[in-house]
């Protein structure tokens, strides 16, 4: 059935276009986060496996708005490996160390690229592409991102 929810459809493939780009983000984040939760070694080995597996478990959410974001405003998600990482901004590659410090320092990093890029398109969305509702859960989903940076900041910071 066709999607009439007052934005134009080449408004919608827009937004959907950024959409697609933030899934691949966050699925990438959320396989990233994995590889920490599951690799990490040393003396604060359970509290932050624990720290990792309670941030893996909210990407996987926020992946999940994102894709269902999509499917509200008319369009299919991505849903391979290969859509992902073409889609991608954020890179695979990791050469730290298997410790909290060296991974953590990872995936702040790749939560202010998010933070960036969600940042960078909001007024678009919201202006240029008259998706007021896109709008509003990615500046949800920016917030979400700015707490999960601020976390893992203040857990690399020194004293």
């Amino acid at each position: 059935m066709k999607t009439n929810i007052g934005i134009s459809k080449d408004n919608r493939q827009q937004t959907t276009d950024v959409l697609a780009k933030l899934l691949a983000d966050e699925f990438l984040l959320y396989t990233k986060t994995l590889r920490a939760h599951w690799n990490l070694e040393g003396h604060d080995f359970h509290t932050k496996h624990l720290f990792f597996e309670e941030h893996y478990n909210a990407i996987k959410r926020f992946a999940d708005g994102v894709a269902e974001r999509i499917r509200k405003i008319g369009h299919y998600a991505p849903a391979t490996m290969g859509d992902f990482l073409k889609l991608t901004h954020l890179t695979e590659k990791y050469e730290g160390d298997n410790t909290s410090h060296d991974f953590t320092a990872a995936l702040l990093e790749d939560h202010d690229s998010i933070i960036q890029f969600i940042r960078g398109n909001i007024a678009k969305v919201e202006e240029e592409y008259e998706d007021v509702g896109t709008a509003d859960f990615l500046t949800g989903l920016l917030q979400e991102h700015e707490e999960m940076a601020w976390m893992l900041r203040a857990t690399i910071a020194k004293a």
